[in-house]
């Protein structure tokens, strides 16, 4: 049986609450938005990057001062400790701890959800062969790798705590120890979780924020759950980062145990760089503001998920996808064969008249008698005055069709009508598309015409189309219904690179 889908519409009295619930929700969350300062992310970063924390190796003196210093933080803050007999620490492996703070969820029916936000706050100590890239026996501050995240989790914890109520779930933050060991903290937790870990509904890691280059940042995890790319996309709609949504997900962070007990991950990470594990990785070379608009992405996304419904469900696709898979996925067609089967040019001698340079074998054009030299007088009756947009309507017209041209014989020039079969369809958009049962209700576009309406509008491959003027839909079919019957210009909310915008395409009467 062939699936049905449908269009959404909001309207009413229903959708008018709707839109003034979310004006006043919006003005308390923009506030906690920018209440995620780079001058506090800044702070956070050089007391735990200072030598007098001597690389916050897992266990060590200075690991566990650092650790000393999260627990004071999130007593400052007044957040309910998480950890064991109603302290901020869980302790393991003899002296390492996770530290452990919780807002407790306002909404009754959701309160018992748990949002786990996190960054290892451990680093690698002196280093070791199998930890640093050297040199060894000096000081690994880890101001990146991971202070950066730390702190943007201690800069989220604000953010939340400036809202005028807690958010409906819990959010459980956690500082993880032993990550660098072999994601000691995480792994210890997850076996021994402080909050039922079937009550957690997400988990969202930083680590290493804190080397924004050209606005790139990675996400993984996306695919553990349906439709993370378009909640994370709506998220970065304040940040305006350019997002790599990564296909990749191993055991390389704290958001792996998690993931491995089918719990929905999220990890924000700045990439690699020249100072990763050695002692370089140094405080002053933060890019603090670009910590700052990170911290604010995780924010955004920690507050759709507290407030949103229905709570993601883990996918378990997820674990055998990888980054083949993608190219799959987004691999864009091969062109299609022409319609018309000619090439075009002004007139050298005229450039308002447009003369055919090639008629090639076996297509419309030649079928129907066209000639190389000809010129073009009228297509489709209209009056041929440029290429593009002569081509343009090449693509829109229904076959058969009708074309003028002027032809010279031996003494004089002739006008001749036409008939001509077009191959193909007739278009109105210009698009191919992929459905993805992990994003329900995106295009994924494969093609992108050219001369279309869809290609002058900018539209390029790999482009998500998310709405058309404010309504969903929840498959291909239902676009194409819209597209069919739409009349004038076509409003769509596009996602590239997870950056949404509205892409306005002026659709051909129909």
């Amino acid at each position: 049986m062939k699936r049905k889908c449908h269009i959404v519409y909001w309207g009413g009295i229903v959708g008018w609450l709707f839109v003034v619930g979310q004006i006043a929700v919006g003005s308390h969350k923009k506030i906690a938005l920018e209440s995620i300062q780079a001058s506090d992310i800044k702070v956070h970063i050089d007391v735990l990057a200072d030598d007098s924390f001597e690389g916050r190796e897992a266990g060590s003196r200075g690991g566990q001062a650092a650790g000393h210093y999260l627990a004071q933080q999130l007593k400052r803050f007044g957040l309910q400790p998480a950890g064991d007999q109603g302290t901020y620490y869980q302790q393991f492996r003899g002296t390492c701890r996770n530290i452990l703070g919780m807002i407790q969820g306002s909404d009754p029916q959701r309160k018992h959800e748990y949002i786990v936000v996190g960054a290892h706050y451990d680093h690698v100590g002196y280093g070791t062969h199998q930890t640093s890239y050297g040199p060894l026996g000096v000081i690994h501050n880890g101001a990146d790798d991971n202070a950066s995240g730390v702190a943007g989790v201690l800069a989220v914890i604000q953010a939340f705590l400036a809202l005028d109520q807690p958010p409906g779930r819990s959010i459980l933050f956690a500082f993880w120890d032993g990550e660098e060991q072999g994601l000691w903290g995480s792994k210890h937790w997850t076996a021994n979780p402080t909050v039922p870990l079937n009550q957690v509904v997400m988990k969202i890691n930083a680590d290493m924020i804190g080397h924004l280059r050209e606005d790139q940042v990675f996400v993984f995890g996306t695919r553990t759950a349906t439709g993370l790319r378009r909640l994370v996309s709506h998220g970065n709609v304040n940040t305006d980062l350019a997002l790599d949504f990564s296909w990749e997900l191993k055991a390389n962070s704290d958001h792996h145990p998690f993931f491995a007990r089918e719990v929905p991950v999220l990890m924000m990470h700045t990439g690699l760089h020249e100072f990763y594990h050695r002692p370089t990785d140094e405080a002053h070379r933060i890019n603090h503001q670009g910590a700052q608009r990170v911290a604010r992405l995780m924010f955004a996304i920690a507050y759709q998920l507290a407030h949103g419904d229905p709570v993601p469900e883990f996918r378990p696709l997820s674990r055998s996808e990888g980054p083949s898979d993608r190219v799959e996925l987004e691999r864009p067609l091969p062109p299609r064969g022409p319609r018309l089967g000619v090439s075009l040019a002004a007139d050298q001698d005229d450039s308002d008249r447009i003369v055919l340079t090639q008629v090639l074998a076996g297509l419309p054009a030649e079928r129907a008698g066209l000639r190389r030299g000809d010129v073009l007088l009228r297509f489709a009756d209209a009056a041929v005055e440029d290429v593009p947009s002569l081509l343009t309507r090449v693509l829109q017209v229904e076959s058969p069709t009708s074309v003028r041209i002027r032809r010279q014989q031996e003494e004089h020039a002739e006008e001749i009508d036409l008939s001509i079969s077009l191959d193909h369809r007739p278009l109105r958009l210009g698009v191919s598309w992929r459905e993805d049962d992990a994003e329900p209700g995106t295009l994924i576009l494969s093609e992108v015409i050219p001369h279309s309406p869809a290609e002058a509008a900018g539209l390029q491959v790999v482009d998500r189309i998310y709405k058309v003027e404010g309504r969903t839909f929840a498959c291909g079919d239902a676009f194409r219904d819209l597209v069919a019957t739409w009349s004038g210009p076509m409003p769509l909310l596009i996602e590239r690179q997870g950056r949404l915008r509205t892409v306005t395409v002026e659709l051909p009467p129909r």
